[in-house]
């Protein structure tokens, strides 16, 4: 029982080490890998081996994958370069199966002195997210050499050898168990490992060892399927298309089964353990895999565009469209994912803010309705992108990205709040102006008409300072917030002089007019607060706008 026990113990520490590493790796190269996968698919070759870098590096087919589909999902990348891409990752994966296949026990201490010291002491740091990384590693190669010590004394219990008898004449079987042991433990790298090892120890038969293999590679593939079985058709073509070329190779390999007895005798003495021939087994399959299929990623890609058509949209557009579910399992991703959709928020907080001026001028009541209820739009995008980021691990975000977050946060605050107030705003023209039938001066109409348009403006250039997070734009938008308290003041005071001069169209607006001044102002602040993020990161502010108390006086 203590043996089962430390055996299971060293499966979870293995399971573990490959989280870690796989997370690790996206904290420190995170949006880089998404650049390489973007910028490396124009053909088919350059595609499979950016697959296969990034994939040796986060040790996740299924990490890939993902990514991959929220690309093409976005229309960013081709469905027959995602296949390509895949085909790829699945080498990169097996590869790293080889490489942990050897003696590495030495190394085992040393990765995980070197990787807790760096992680303790700069825990925050770029340092520190390669210190998880080494800790990770060291724990993959722990595990190993406690899953052999461990399934020595378990080889001479008759039940363990009853249970197993079954396995090298149940290929199926073997697959399947194979497939559902890479599902549970979301990583098709442990299973493999840890059959090899098993096999190694001679608790598995190594056709039984070979089968089980073969199902942790289906599993990989049924494992993006699940992880996107909620995303659109486009994000669910690059899984799918990777599961059909593995299930082809499996049902290949099936028919040469039978004949792998013979074949194992033939090639036993070119391997020194069955450790080594299972890794090697499992790389020489998924090389064969993108030997074979490379050249069918194009029809494929056709066909599955074909089967998995993106539906028009029906309905209201003003819904979430980029908070892709499936991103969350790469935080990096899902930053981007967010900041698309807050932008979306901010499309629709400007055809509001456009739809003012036009309210004010032709006294459209229908338009105004319209308008108000685009503000309930506005919050439902702030409630999914708030909800959808406090989904994301803050852990497992670089310091960048996670300032990235926060301007998020502040992003989508200020565009609810801009929205909330244009939605007054158009009561208030509604119940004072339309129903009343009451008309601006045309000295007062001109003003108003230059303070929406600086407001339009500022709002496409607080998106571009969102979006780019450029310095000197944010400066710009800045001092276009002090420029316009200037001009609400100077607005007000002529107001007031075309009342003393007895205007009757300012006498009858007086109230709207200065609270309309007013609110484009404290809209134009909600705009302006976008720059701060900008500005504080690049220590440009100061604490406070008061003068010097010697200074005052």
């Amino acid at each position: 029982m203590q043996h089962l026990l430390n055996l299971l113990a060293a499966i979870a520490l293995l399971v573990w080490g490959t989280h870690t590493v796989r997370t690790g790796i996206l904290r420190v190269l995170g949006e880089d890998l998404r650049r390489v996968l973007k910028r490396s698919v124009d053909n088919r070759l350059t595609a499979m081996i950016a697959g296969f870098g990034v994939t040796g590096l986060v040790q996740s087919s299924t990490a890939t994958c993902l990514i991959v589909s929220s690309f093409v999902g976005q229309g960013l990348v081709a469905t027959a370069a995602g296949l390509a891409v895949m085909l790829g990752a699945d080498m990169g994966s097996s590869m790293m199966a080889v490489v942990f296949s050897f003696d590495l026990s030495w190394l085992s201490p040393l990765l995980i002195v070197v990787g807790v010291f760096l992680f303790t002491s700069r825990q925050n740091s770029t340092a520190g997210r390669i210190g998880r990384v080494l800790i990770g590693l060291g724990l993959i190669t722990l595990a190993l050499q406690l899953i052999v010590s461990n399934t020595r004394p378990l080889t001479q219990s008759p039940l363990v050898q009853n249970l197993l008898a079954a396995l090298p004449n149940e290929v199926l079987l073997d697959i399947l168990v194979g497939a559902v042991l890479t599902v549970l433990s979301y990583s098709s790298l442990a299973i493999v490992l840890l059959t090899a090892a098993l096999a190694s120890s001679g608790i598995l038969p190594l056709t039984a060892a070979l089968g089980l293999v073969l199902g942790a590679n289906m599993g990989s593939g049924f494992l993006a399927m699940l992880s996107t079985a909620k995303s659109g058709p486009a994000e669910r073509r690059v899984p799918m298309g990777n599961l059909i070329f593995k299930a082809v190779g499996c049902s290949l390999m099936l028919i040469l089964m039978p004949y792998m007895p013979l074949l194992l005798k033939t090639v036993t003495d070119y391997f020194p353990s069955p450790l080594s021939l299972v890794v090697s087994f499992h790389l020489l399959f998924n090389v064969m895999l993108a030997i074979t299929f490379i050249g069918f990623t194009q029809l494929l890609g056709k066909r599955l565009e074909a089967w998995m058509p993106v539906p028009v949209k029906k309905g209201p557009v003003n819904r979430p469209q980029h908070l892709d579910p499936t991103a969350l399992a790469t935080p990096s991703l899902a930053i981007s994912c967010a900041a698309r959709e807050a932008l979306h928020q901010a499309d629709v907080v400007e055809t509001m803010l456009r739809g003012i001026i036009t309210v004010i001028r032709t006294n459209d009541l229908v338009l105004a309705e319209e308008l108000r209820k685009q503000d309930d739009t506005v919050d439902e995008l702030y409630s999914a992108i708030k909800f959808y980021l406090t989904q994301i691990s803050r852990e497992a975000l670089s310091e960048r990205e996670g300032r990235r977050w926060t301007d998020i946060v502040s992003f989508t605050i200020n565009m609810e709040q801009v929205g909330d107030s244009i939605e007054r705003v158009l009561q208030d023209v509604e119940d004072k102006k339309i129903r009343k039938g009451r008309n601006f001066s045309d000295a007062g109409m001109a003003e108003i008409c230059h303070l929406h348009e600086r407001l339009v403006s500022n709002l496409r250039l607080g998106m571009s300072v969102f979006l780019n997070g450029d310095l000197r734009d944010a400066r710009k938008l800045l001092e276009e917030k002090a420029h316009f308290r200037e001009l609400e003041r100077e607005y007000a005071t002529t107001h007031l002089n075309r009342l003393q001069d007895n205007t009757p169209e300012s006498i009858g607006t007086s109230s709207l007019h200065i609270d309309l001044i007013s609110d484009l102002k404290r809209i134009n602040s909600h705009i302006c607060s976008i720059a701060y993020p900008i500005l504080e990161a690049a220590g440009v502010l100061s604490k406070t706008r008061l003068k010097a108390p010697d200074a005052a006086l």
